[in-house]
């Protein structure tokens, strides 16, 4: 079991995006909600393909695609280990992964419960863990948004405008973002661009919807075993 943990602990760690792997268990998915869900504007209900790139410690570049939903600061992010490309996943792991039934997994915030879940539907089972402070800000909080533009540029077909967005939050801490805004889907942030931990981050959004996911979605399934943390799965 120690060795299977390990395997499990080294590929969270590779996805190098997600906030870093900790003993309370691995961590969530791409947190939209308090000062990022302002990037959205209007825009407080979508689903959409998600494409996060990032880099890791040693630069080499990784690529995570998934499935996001989204709906007022609550998340939902559904992707697959054995899909992660480059990073420093160690050999074997992602087979081995799947076959323990770790690969897929899916990663629920909700501010609105300062919770994280962390799904694994191979298992039938999640965790459930607290949500740091700055993630569990409302979207809809007391924040100053700053939108300068700064060019125009075609994001995956859409036209957009590319802005520079300063957000700063009640505690007077700024978050700035470069976000490309589609003309042609009511000013959707098709792709945002940040700095995390000294690394460039960037969302990329792909055949985005505009109408609002399924309440359930945000809520671990009722038949599925919750666990504390990873060390009890």
């Amino acid at each position: 079991m120690k060795k299977q943990f390990s395997i499990l602990a080294s590929a969270v760690i590779c996805l190098g995006l997600l906030p870093a792997y900790s003993q309370s268990g691995p961590p969530g998915g791409p947190h939209l909600g308090g000062a990022t869900g302002k990037l959205f504007g209007d825009n407080q209900a979508f689903s959409a393909g998600l494409e996060m790139q990032t880099t890791d410690d040693s630069s080499n570049n990784i690529i995570i695609p998934g499935k996001i939903s989204f709906d007022t600061g609550k998340s939902r992010f559904e992707f697959n280990l054995t899909d992660m490309k480059g990073g420093q996943m160690p050999t074997n792991a992602a087979a081995q992964m799947k076959s323990m039934g770790l690969d897929e997994m899916v990663a629920v915030t909700r501010p609105d419960k300062k919770v994280n879940y962390l799904i694994y539907p191979g298992l039938q089972s999640y965790v459930e863990m607290p949500l740091r402070k700055a993630d569990s800000a409302p979207t809809n909080g007391d924040f100053k948004v700053e939108i300068t533009e700064i060019g125009k540029e075609t994001v995956d077909g859409h036209r957009c405008v590319k802005n520079k967005y300063i957000v700063t939050d009640n505690e007077d801490v700024k978050h700035e973002s470069t976000v490309w805004n589609a003309t042609d889907l009511k000013k959707f942030a098709v792709k945002i661009q940040t700095t995390e931990s000294g690394g460039d981050v960037t969302m990329l959004f792909k055949n985005v919807s505009l109408a609002r996911p399924a309440a359930s979605l945000f809520d671990p399934p009722a038949d599925f075993k919750k666990y504390d943390n990873i060390q009890q799965l």
